[in-house]
């Protein structure tokens, strides 16, 4: 029996920013990511990659005065467009869980594609959020990017920041941490017929 592709494309357009956005769920984690701030794309190039995504980001905000709303926008419409190609949730497995290393930094992270938006993020050490990387990531925006993402893909996703020294790497375990649980989560479950729900609807 073939499957419904699960993808979705979805535009936005404030006075802050211009953002579009296409995802296919069942991808091979391509990444065409262009919002201006670079290491941003470089964390969304790494979500595509190890959730097997294939991802397509352009966003044109108003770097000038700093990364915060295209970041924002950014994460509101990726969150969007995952609950679209989501679609009925039918045979999904819904639960991911995963713990990823790099280096010194370890992090967890824990996904259920629930319908109910909720996220927990803990861990960072101290100073974390006040670290600026490539010239205008502030280390506060990461824990928004998630929590943004979750409530616009109503997941409910625990982030847990279980060892790291180099800011770099701990924002970055993040997102590879989520990628995979997200990549679990949303893979297809063979023996799941209907939605993995008791209530019949995600």
């Amino acid at each position: 029996m073939s499957r419904p592709e699960r993808r979705a494309s979805i535009d936005r357009e404030t006075k802050e920013s211009k953002v579009h956005v296409e995802v296919d769920l069942d991808g091979s984690g391509r990444a065409q990511v262009s919002t201006g701030v670079g290491f941003f794309d470089h964390m969304l190039g790494s979500f595509a990659r190890h959730a097997l995504v294939d991802l397509v980001v352009h966003t044109n905000g108003d770097t000038h005065i700093d990364a915060h709303h295209t970041v924002e926008d950014t994460a509101i419409v990726l969150g969007e467009a995952l609950r679209e190609a989501l679609g009925d949730k039918r045979g999904i497995r819904r639960f991911g869980d995963a713990t990823v290393p790099l280096d010194e930094a370890l992090v967890q992270a824990v996904v259920d594609v629930s319908g109910r938006p909720y996220c927990v993020h803990t861990g960072e050490p101290e100073g974390q959020q006040y670290v600026v990387l490539g010239g205008d990531y502030l280390g506060s925006l990461t824990r928004h990017v998630f929590e943004t993402v979750a409530f616009h893909a109503h997941l409910a996703l625990h982030v847990r920041v279980l060892a790291g020294r180099e800011p770099h790497h701990i924002v970055e375990t993040q997102f590879k941490a989520f990628a995979r649980a997200f990549r679990d989560a949303v893979a297809h479950d063979p023996r799941e017929t209907g939605v993995p729900s008791t209530k019949g609807t995600l």
